[in-house]
């Protein structure tokens, strides 16, 4: 049998009643809404951010109108205090293949997106679309990487390019886009510091055509493309 709730105190002198203040309902939405607020700035600054392609230069990867997301938690690193200075660890460091945002080395309020090929250390030499690492033609030995995200765009006659040695620094990167044609990158500018990076895209969570003028609107969003990862 259940007991009852005894209101009394031993004696019967009744117990005090606290009453309990109720928030208003603006102080509640007022409070959702800042730790909303705080969540995304959270969000966005340590673990993940949007970013929309506004160029070809990583077609056919990426193409212009898709929105991605960017992991910027998997490049963060953490500085553990110890006796003889901190300790700095971290997930990973950028690898070649990776797709990153960073701050463009000429502007850095500008933010740019391409693939990382070599990293500090290494020796690159780009000729006749081929791209060696650490060995220059014509070497017995010398192999060009295997690229399969790399695209040419054809074009009227022949096309050859020379680029390099580029020797990259520590803790530096070289990348190209893609589009090997239609691209600004580290053939042109230099390299990429690694305080510099943003964070590695990994998801398409929107893409939408707009250059495809007087089609409806549902038939601009390409479809196939949402949800679709990033290599």
């Amino acid at each position: 049998m259940a007991q009852p709730i005894n209101h009394t105190e031993p004696g019967g002198v009744p117990k005090a009643v606290t009453q309990v203040r109720k928030k208003s309902v603006l102080r509640e939405y007022v409070e959702a809404i800042l730790i909303a607020i705080l969540l995304a700035l959270l969000i966005r600054t340590f673990i993940v951010q949007a970013f929309k392609i506004p160029s070809g230069s990583m077609l056919p990867t990426l193409q212009v109108g898709d929105h991605i997301l960017v992991n910027k938690f998997i490049y963060q690193e953490f500085r553990i205090p110890r006796p003889g200075g901190p300790l700095v660890v971290g997930l990973r460091d950028p690898a070649r293949g990776d797709i990153i945002v960073f701050k463009y080395p000429q502007d850095e309020h500008r933010d740019f997106i391409k693939r990382v090929i070599a990293v500090g250390g290494e020796t690159v030499f780009v000729k006749d679309q081929k791209v060696f690492i650490n060995c220059q033609p014509p070497e017995s030995t010398c192999q060009a990487i295997r690229e399969p995200w790399a695209y040419y765009e054809q074009r009227l006659g022949a096309w050859s390019e020379t680029s390099g040695p580029h020797r990259v620094p520590p803790g530096s990167y070289f990348v190209m886009g893609d589009n090997r044609h239609n691209s600004q990158d580290s053939r042109y500018w230099g390299f990429v510091k690694r305080e510099k990076i943003k964070g590695k895209a990994f998801v398409i969570y929107w893409s939408w055509d707009s250059e495809r003028d007087g089609l409806a609107l549902w038939k601009r969003v390409r479809w196939s493309r949402l949800g679709h990862l990033i290599y």
